[in-house]
Protein backbone atom coordinates (compact mmCIF):
# COMPACT_ATOMS: atom_id res chain seq x y z
CA UNK A 1 0.00 0.00 0.00
CA UNK A 2 0.94 3.78 -0.46
CA UNK A 3 2.38 6.73 1.77
CA UNK A 4 0.10 9.53 1.30
CA UNK A 5 0.31 12.81 2.25
CA UNK A 6 -2.82 14.74 1.79
CA UNK A 7 -3.51 18.86 1.78
CA UNK A 8 -6.75 20.40 2.27
CA UNK A 9 -7.89 23.62 4.18
CA UNK A 10 -11.37 22.19 5.23
CA UNK A 11 -10.34 20.39 8.22
CA UNK A 12 -13.91 18.11 7.89
CA UNK A 13 -12.91 17.14 4.56
CA UNK A 14 -9.26 16.62 5.79
CA UNK A 15 -10.40 14.37 8.63
CA UNK A 16 -12.88 12.36 6.23
CA UNK A 17 -10.32 12.51 3.54
CA UNK A 18 -7.90 10.67 5.97
CA UNK A 19 -9.71 8.40 7.25
CA UNK A 20 -11.33 7.34 4.30
CA UNK A 21 -7.33 6.36 2.76
CA UNK A 22 -6.61 4.89 5.44
CA UNK A 23 -9.80 2.39 5.44
CA UNK A 24 -8.28 1.25 2.42
CA UNK A 25 -4.50 0.08 3.75
CA UNK A 26 -2.99 3.30 2.74
CA UNK A 27 -0.41 5.01 5.45
CA UNK A 28 -1.04 8.84 5.62
CA UNK A 29 2.10 10.33 6.57
CA UNK A 30 1.07 14.32 6.66
CA UNK A 31 -1.66 16.25 7.21
CA UNK A 32 -1.48 19.47 5.81
CA UNK A 33 -3.96 22.87 5.98
CA UNK A 34 -2.25 25.29 3.37
CA UNK A 35 0.46 24.91 0.34
CA UNK A 36 3.35 25.92 2.18
CA UNK A 37 3.68 22.84 4.48
CA UNK A 38 2.52 20.23 1.82
CA UNK A 39 5.11 21.26 -0.45
CA UNK A 40 7.51 21.73 2.49
CA UNK A 41 6.79 18.06 3.70
CA UNK A 42 6.55 16.46 0.61
CA UNK A 43 10.40 17.51 -0.14
CA UNK A 44 10.61 16.01 3.46
CA UNK A 45 9.01 12.74 3.49
CA UNK A 46 8.86 11.78 0.04
CA UNK A 47 5.31 10.59 -0.10
CA UNK A 48 4.17 8.14 -2.60
CA UNK A 49 1.46 10.15 -3.58
CA UNK A 50 0.19 13.65 -2.37
CA UNK A 51 -3.66 14.02 -2.42
CA UNK A 52 -4.15 17.92 -3.08
CA UNK A 53 -6.40 20.31 -3.34
CA UNK A 54 -6.05 23.16 -5.82
CA UNK A 55 -7.09 25.67 -3.38
CA UNK A 56 -4.75 26.23 -0.72
CA UNK A 57 -3.79 28.89 1.40
CA UNK A 58 0.67 29.97 0.82
CA UNK A 59 0.66 27.90 -2.21
CA UNK A 60 -1.92 26.30 -4.61
CA UNK A 61 -1.77 22.92 -5.70
CA UNK A 62 -0.48 23.76 -9.06
CA UNK A 63 2.52 25.68 -7.85
CA UNK A 64 3.42 22.60 -5.60
CA UNK A 65 3.02 20.11 -8.52
CA UNK A 66 5.35 23.22 -11.02
CA UNK A 67 8.13 22.58 -7.90
CA UNK A 68 8.02 18.96 -7.46
CA UNK A 69 8.46 18.59 -10.95
CA UNK A 70 11.53 20.82 -10.93
CA UNK A 71 12.95 19.06 -8.22
CA UNK A 72 12.30 15.85 -9.73
CA UNK A 73 10.43 14.45 -6.57
CA UNK A 74 9.41 10.77 -6.96
CA UNK A 75 5.81 11.73 -5.16
CA UNK A 76 2.56 11.20 -7.31
CA UNK A 77 0.59 14.14 -7.39
CA UNK A 78 -3.17 13.97 -7.30
CA UNK A 79 -5.77 16.52 -7.00
CA UNK A 80 -9.02 16.34 -5.54
CA UNK A 81 -11.17 19.28 -6.32
CA UNK A 82 -14.18 20.62 -7.05
CA UNK A 83 -13.13 22.15 -10.15
CA UNK A 84 -14.27 21.29 -12.99
CA UNK A 85 -13.71 23.50 -15.46
CA UNK A 86 -11.80 22.82 -18.58
CA UNK A 87 -9.05 25.21 -18.54
CA UNK A 88 -8.53 24.26 -14.85
CA UNK A 89 -7.87 20.47 -15.99
CA UNK A 90 -6.15 21.02 -19.03
CA UNK A 91 -3.72 23.24 -16.43
CA UNK A 92 -3.47 20.03 -14.32
CA UNK A 93 -2.49 17.61 -17.33
CA UNK A 94 0.06 20.26 -18.69
CA UNK A 95 1.84 20.50 -15.56
CA UNK A 96 2.46 16.69 -15.75
CA UNK A 97 -0.58 15.47 -12.78
CA UNK A 98 -0.93 11.63 -12.17
CA UNK A 99 -5.06 12.22 -11.31
CA UNK A 100 -7.49 14.74 -11.05
CA UNK A 101 -10.80 13.71 -9.20
CA UNK A 102 -13.46 15.40 -8.23
CA UNK A 103 -14.38 15.51 -4.59
CA UNK A 104 -18.04 14.52 -5.89
CA UNK A 105 -16.17 10.91 -5.83
CA UNK A 106 -17.60 7.76 -4.55
CA UNK A 107 -15.22 5.66 -2.36
CA UNK A 108 -14.46 3.01 -5.35
CA UNK A 109 -13.32 5.69 -7.70
CA UNK A 110 -11.25 7.28 -5.34
CA UNK A 111 -9.59 3.89 -4.14
CA UNK A 112 -9.26 3.02 -7.88
CA UNK A 113 -7.73 6.43 -8.61
CA UNK A 114 -5.12 5.56 -5.59
CA UNK A 115 -4.60 1.89 -6.45
CA UNK A 116 -3.84 2.87 -10.64
CA UNK A 117 -1.44 5.86 -9.37
CA UNK A 118 0.44 3.62 -6.75
CA UNK A 119 0.91 1.25 -9.68
CA UNK A 120 2.52 4.05 -11.95
CA UNK A 121 -0.50 4.58 -14.04
CA UNK A 122 -2.78 7.61 -14.36
CA UNK A 123 -6.60 8.49 -13.66
CA UNK A 124 -8.98 10.98 -14.11
CA UNK A 125 -12.51 10.95 -12.65
CA UNK A 126 -15.22 9.49 -14.84
CA UNK A 127 -17.00 12.22 -13.63
CA UNK A 128 -14.94 14.58 -15.42
CA UNK A 129 -16.62 14.20 -19.00
CA UNK A 130 -20.11 15.73 -18.25
CA UNK A 131 -18.49 17.91 -15.79
CA UNK A 132 -16.28 20.00 -18.40
CA UNK A 133 -19.27 19.38 -20.72
CA UNK A 134 -21.44 21.42 -18.61
CA UNK A 135 -18.28 23.99 -18.39
CA UNK A 136 -18.94 24.59 -22.03
CA UNK A 137 -22.37 24.96 -22.42
CA UNK A 138 -23.25 26.71 -19.28
CA UNK A 139 -20.63 28.76 -17.55
CA UNK A 140 -19.52 30.20 -21.04
CA UNK A 141 -15.97 30.07 -19.93
CA UNK A 142 -14.24 32.03 -23.21
CA UNK A 143 -10.49 31.85 -24.78
CA UNK A 144 -9.40 28.80 -22.97
CA UNK A 145 -7.23 28.76 -25.14
CA UNK A 146 -5.70 31.69 -24.18
CA UNK A 147 -6.00 30.76 -20.32
CA UNK A 148 -3.55 27.59 -21.42
CA UNK A 149 -0.79 30.41 -21.45
CA UNK A 150 -1.05 31.47 -17.70
CA UNK A 151 1.49 29.80 -15.04
CA UNK A 152 -0.63 28.37 -12.21
CA UNK A 153 0.23 31.46 -10.12
CA UNK A 154 -1.09 33.62 -13.07
CA UNK A 155 -4.53 31.48 -13.17
CA UNK A 156 -5.18 32.45 -9.19
CA UNK A 157 -4.53 35.79 -9.49
CA UNK A 158 -6.91 35.92 -12.69
CA UNK A 159 -9.55 34.28 -10.96
CA UNK A 160 -9.11 36.79 -8.00
CA UNK A 161 -9.20 39.57 -9.86
CA UNK A 162 -12.52 37.96 -11.68
CA UNK A 163 -13.63 38.22 -8.01
CA UNK A 164 -12.69 41.64 -8.04
CA UNK A 165 -10.17 41.41 -5.52
CA UNK A 166 -7.78 44.30 -5.45
CA UNK A 167 -4.29 44.09 -6.06
CA UNK A 168 -3.38 44.74 -2.10
CA UNK A 169 -6.19 41.86 -1.29
CA UNK A 170 -4.40 39.63 -3.86
CA UNK A 171 -0.68 40.12 -2.14
CA UNK A 172 -1.99 39.85 1.06
CA UNK A 173 -3.98 36.72 0.13
CA UNK A 174 -0.87 35.24 -1.64
CA UNK A 175 1.82 36.25 1.23
CA UNK A 176 3.56 38.68 -1.03
CA UNK A 177 3.85 42.23 -1.91
CA UNK A 178 1.77 44.78 -4.10
CA UNK A 179 4.71 45.53 -6.23
CA UNK A 180 4.70 41.28 -6.91
CA UNK A 181 0.67 41.65 -7.98
CA UNK A 182 1.30 44.47 -10.36
CA UNK A 183 4.08 42.11 -12.31
CA UNK A 184 1.75 39.36 -12.40
CA UNK A 185 -0.95 41.50 -13.67
CA UNK A 186 1.59 43.02 -16.65
CA UNK A 187 2.08 39.19 -17.33
CA UNK A 188 -1.34 38.51 -17.74
CA UNK A 189 -2.15 41.41 -20.04
CA UNK A 190 0.87 40.71 -22.20
CA UNK A 191 0.08 36.87 -22.22
CA UNK A 192 -3.67 37.49 -23.10
CA UNK A 193 -2.85 40.30 -25.79
CA UNK A 194 -4.84 43.19 -24.09
CA UNK A 195 -4.13 46.47 -23.54
CA UNK A 196 -2.75 48.32 -21.03
CA UNK A 197 -5.10 50.28 -19.91
CA UNK A 198 -7.14 50.87 -16.49
CA UNK A 199 -9.43 48.08 -15.54
CA UNK A 200 -8.82 46.03 -19.01
CA UNK A 201 -7.90 43.47 -17.27
CA UNK A 202 -10.62 43.61 -14.57
CA UNK A 203 -13.33 43.69 -17.25
CA UNK A 204 -11.72 40.49 -19.62
CA UNK A 205 -11.65 38.39 -16.38
CA UNK A 206 -15.49 39.43 -15.28
CA UNK A 207 -16.14 38.22 -19.03
CA UNK A 208 -14.61 34.93 -19.28
CA UNK A 209 -13.98 33.75 -15.89
CA UNK A 210 -17.00 32.97 -14.57
CA UNK A 211 -16.95 30.12 -12.20
CA UNK A 212 -13.04 29.89 -12.19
Amino acid sequence: MATLLLAEDHPVTLWGLKKIVEEFGHSVISTNNNGINACNQIHLRQPDIALLDINLPGMSGFEILENIKKSRSRTKIVFCTSHTEISMFNKAKELGANGYILKTFDFQELKECLERVSSNGYFFSSSLNAGLKMDYNNNHVENTHELTKLSAVELKILNLIANQQTSKKIATELFVSEKTIEAHRSNILKKLNLPKEKNTLLMWAIKNIKSF
